[in-house]
C-alpha cells in the first residue's frame, strides 16, 4: 500500500466500484482530501441516486406521480385512513395543497372522504382497495431492490450499517454551530 494511502481508502481485495476509481482521479489534485470520507459520501450520493431511479420507473410503472405517492406512503403510514390536517403537517404543505391533492387521488379512485370515526362531521381521506394495491405494488418494488442491494451484507452487518448512517444522519439534523457568536 501507498505510504500516502490512508488504510481503509480502497479495498484490499475484492473487486473496485466507480467510486474508488473517483477517489483515485482526485487524490491527485486535492493532497489533503480524505480518500475514506470522500469514498463514504460519493457512495452515499450514488445510492441515493440510483434508489431515486428505481423509484421513477416504479412510479411510472404504477402510474403515480411522486407526489401522489408520498401521499399515498402517509396515508398507509396512518393505517390507510388520516385527516388532510396531519397530512398537510405531515408532507410540509399548506392544506389547501393537500386538498388538491386529495382531490386528484379521489378522482383517480385511489382514496375517498368517508366520515371520521372520532368525528364524524370531519372527513377523513381513506385509502381505497385500488389506492392501497397500487401503494403496495409500488413498495413491493422498492422493497426489492432495497433487500437486494442489502442483501449482500449479513444481517449483522446490516445492523450496523444502520447504526452509523444513523449517527451520520443525525449529525446532518443538527445544526452546526454558529461562528463568531453572531446575533
Amino acid at each position: 500500500m501507498d505510504a500516502q494511502e490512508p488504510t481503509g481508502a480502497l479495498p484490499p481485495t475484492g473487486p473496485r466500484d466507480w467510486t474508488d476509481d473517483h477517489v483515485a482521479r482526485l487524490l491527485p489534485a486535492l493532497p489533503g482530501l480524505d480518500p475514506v470520507v470522500e469514498g463514504a459520501v460519493t457512495r452515499m450520493k450514488r445510492l441515493s441516486v440510483h434508489l431515486r431511479h428505481v423509484r421513477e420507473r416504479a412510479l411510472a410503472d404504477f402510474g403515480l406521480e411522486r407526489h401522489e405517492f408520498d401521499t399515498l406512503h402517509r396515508l398507509a403510514g396512518h393505517g390507510g385512513a388520516a385527516a388532510p390536517s396531519v397530512l398537510a403537517a405531515e408532507l410540509g404543505l399548506p392544506p389547501v395543497s393537500v386538498t388538491a391533492r386529495l382531490d386528484a387521488l379521489e378522482e383517480r379512485g385511489l382514496l375517498a372522504r368517508l366520515p371520521a370515526a372520532a368525528e364524524p362531521r370531519r372527513l377523513d381521506a381513506v385509502l381505497t382497495d385500488t389506492g392501497r394495491a397500487t401503494w403496495r405494488g409500488t413498495m413491493e418494488v422498492l422493497t426489492r431492490e432495497e433487500e437486494r442491494l442489502l442483501g449482500v451484507l449479513t444481517p449483522a452487518e446490516r445492523a450496523v450499517l444502520d447504526g452509523l448512517l444513523r449517527r451520520v444522519l443525525l449529525a446532518a439534523e443538527t445544526p452546526p454551530p454558529t461562528v463568531g457568536g453572531g446575533s
